[in-house]
């Protein structure tokens, strides 16, 4: 049983992090001290991954898809702190931030997420813009209307993977800069959207070729440079010139801090767990998200997903009070609720729960959808209220 006094640390903000720290806000305490929660985090602001698309386009403000953590924490017992993990002491049982800052835990929850690694080709970590982050999305706005100044001119960018994020980002891209635009897409697979159900892809497809964004499959990068891109097909080679953004959106890797830890790991780096969400061999520590890797339920793997974090942060916040009573664990049951994609402004699809829909429709359905997701009852009547407000906006300033 887990010290009545001891801390919880969660590391990581995002969806499995954050979402965890809020419900164990929400948990009952009867019968046990409820005890420090500690929620750390390398940036001030929680980020709504899926709608990061819409600050490319200004379909939405960075307050919307970027909320600081203190204001989404407030009025709750959760303790926000910033800072960059450059220890965990399993031993010891404490985390030690790149400040000198201690935290002893009696409860472990890893939720840093993955990082995208830009050094799967020459030339890439220099010269190509990742896509995963406010400070990501910041660089891509700056740059684009650096470009967006120069008149006349056509903006030239490729984008490597084309998975639902890079579907989504060159969609974007096209909408905002129209005729100016030459996109090119560029995915190692025999196809886009490999692992999507095919009305999704067969819809991504079209708003492809709507938008005349050029699509390489079966095609590598050799190299990026300062303003071209190598493609490899076989044993050819074609050097892509005059390049002005080459956008990153492949690979997903674990932060240094998780694999310097000495914790049973599959091939890729994720930290392999049992169904309780518990790390293979340790009762106090808990890994989700992008880091995990659960066992498969009915030969199915749980994909490392937003929807898939958020209903994982709800089963370790009861399994972490549980612990505390010295209750028996339940085990987490993953319920697949579809996807949706963003395939430019005003434009969606999704498929799920025996539904599927495409167009305008698709993308007020995909909104609320994650209006119903955002963190706090506060950031969701905030948003929300904006949104309704927004024609009545722009109608006054036409």
């Amino acid at each position: 049983m887990v010290s009545a006094n001891s801390a919880i640390c969660i590391l990581g903000g995002g969806f499995g992090g954050l979402y965890t720290a809020l419900a164990l806000a929400q948990q009952s305490w009867q019968g046990v001290t409820r005890p420090a929660i500690h929620l750390i985090d390398r940036s001030d602001r929680f980020v709504f991954l899926p709608l990061l698309y819409e600050l490319i386009t200004g379909e939405l403000q960075a307050w919307e898809v970027a909320p600081r953590y203190r204001d989404l924490l407030a009025n709750t017992p959760i303790q926000f702190h910033r800072g960059v993990v450059s220890e965990v002491d399993l031993q010891q049982q404490r985390v030690v931030l790149e400040s000198g800052q201690v935290f002893e835990f009696g409860q472990l929850v890893l939720a840093l997420g993955g990082e995208t690694p830009r050094d799967l080709a020459p030339g890439a970590e220099t010269h190509a813009l990742p896509f995963r982050s406010l400070e990501d999305a910041i660089a891509l706005n700056a740059r684009l209307s650096e470009l967006e100044r120069q008149p006349d001119r056509q903006v030239r960018i490729a984008v490597v993977g084309a998975g639902p994020s890079g579907v989504e980002l060159a969609c974007k891209l096209a909408d905002r800069l129209g005729d100016r635009a030459w996109i090119r897409l560029i995915e190692l697979g025999e196809d886009i959207l490999r692992n999507s159900p095919e009305f999704n892809r067969e819809a991504a497809e079209r708003a492809l070729q709507q938008r005349q964004i050029l699509l390489d499959l079966k095609t590598g990068v050799a190299a990026v440079e300062a303003d071209a891109i190598v493609l490899q097909r076989g044993d050819q080679t074609d050097r892509l010139s005059n390049i002005d953004l080459v956008l990153w959106t492949v690979g997903n890797r674990v932060p240094a801090a998780v694999a310097a830890l000495d914790l049973p790991k599959n091939a890729r780096g994720q930290l392999q767990t049992q169904l309780t969400l518990q790390i293979n061999g340790y009762d106090n520590l808990f890994a989700l998200g992008d880091l995990a890797e659960l066992p498969t339920v009915d030969g199915k793997a749980i994909p490392a997903t937003a929807q898939a974090a958020f209903q994982q942060a709800s089963c370790l916040a009861a399994n972490l009070v549980a612990q505390r009573r010295d209750q028996p664990l339940a085990d987490f049951q993953y319920q697949a609720l579809g996807e949706m994609l963003a395939l430019g402004s005003g434009n969606a699809t999704l498929t799920g729960l025996g539904l599927t829909l495409e167009g305008p429709l698709a993308a007020v359905a995909r909104r609320l959808a994650y209006l119903y997701r955002m963190p706090t009852p506060t950031q969701q009547c905030r948003v929300g209220l904006n949104w309704l407000l927004q024609p009545f906006d722009s109608l006054l300033h036409s």
